[in-house]
């Protein structure tokens, strides 16, 4: 007995050993780096980009080279994996299906969404704060957004955007028109179909430099934040994890929002109408 004994420790000890040797082949499940090397090893960072957007996307229509504040930070991003970086165009509605269907690795200044949030990973660190405001016809500025919730208000907002969210929202008896972009919505207020227009209030005040209206930023203020996201997948930790670092340090170094403000003073664009220790 004693020795069947022995010879059941040595045949567990050498099963151990034989464990231990066996080469372990991690899984993506496993391996937290799995989507950064996936990135790595393709060469390029597949970026989502969008007409009508400017200052953040902007493109050149002789070359069709892209630009804009949204591009730099991407571009950062990918010099720093070593990369180069695929524009994709597309719009904010269609961000979710992109990632889906693995049309782009990140996208940049988007707002947390719980809907998105099923297929999507936000970073929780935002890059910079924005505002909920409106545009609304010349001489027509609205104080709350209560004076917009009235069913004789027609409110435009883009499809599938936090912008649409906010407006069915805050504003549900005024009949809201939600339209493929922003060059749609100004249409909308520009042909008198619209009593105000949703958008964030960066993008609202270079639109101003358009003479298209005027900005509100109503009461209460809805402060908004714009943070990064990627595709849930199994191995993506190491990468929202060196994403969420590159946040940190943009904005504890004030690296982004001095970025942020060349930007939009280069677009003449007027910040005065923020408020009094407004942070972004």
């Amino acid at each position: 007995m004693k020795s069947l004994t022995l010879k059941s420790l040595a045949a567990l000890v050498a099963l151990c050993f034989a464990i231990i040797a066996t080469p372990q082949i991690a899984s993506a499940e496993d391996d937290p780096s799995a989507v950064l090397n996936q990135i790595r090893s393709s060469g390029v960072l597949k970026i989502p980009v969008m007409t009508g957007e400017e200052p953040g996307y902007i493109k050149d229509k002789n070359t069709g080279a892209w630009s804009g504040f949204y591009v730099e930070f991407l571009t950062e991003i990918a010099d720093a994996l070593g990369v180069k970086i695929e524009p994709v165009e597309t719009t904010w509605g269609n961000l979710a299906a992109d990632f889906q269907s693995g049309k782009i690795d990140i996208a940049i200044g988007v707002n947390p969404n719980p809907k998105r949030g099923l297929v999507v990973d936000y970073l929780w660190e935002p890059l910079f704060t924005d505002a909920w405001a409106v545009l609304t016809p010349k001489g027509k500025p609205v104080k709350t957004w209560a004076e917009l919730n009235d069913p004789a208000k027609k409110v435009v907002a883009q499809k599938g955007s936090t912008m649409q969210v906010v407006a069915e929202a805050l504003l549900p008896k005024a009949t809201i028109t939600p339209v493929e972009d922003r060059n749609l919505a100004l249409l909308e207020l520009q042909a008198g179909r619209a009593d105000a227009v949703v958008f964030s209030i960066f993008d609202a005040l270079q639109i101003t430099e358009q003479g298209l209206g005027d900005v509100s930023l109503p009461e209460p203020i809805l402060r908004n934040p714009a943070t990064l996201a990627v595709a849930r997948k199994p191995g993506n930790a190491g990468y929202i994890n060196f994403l969420t670092n590159w946040v940190l340090q943009q904005r504890s170094l004030g690296l982004a929002q001095g970025k942020l403000m060349r930007s939009w003073e280069a677009r003449g664009i007027n910040m005065s109408i923020l408020p009094a220790g407004f942070s972004f």
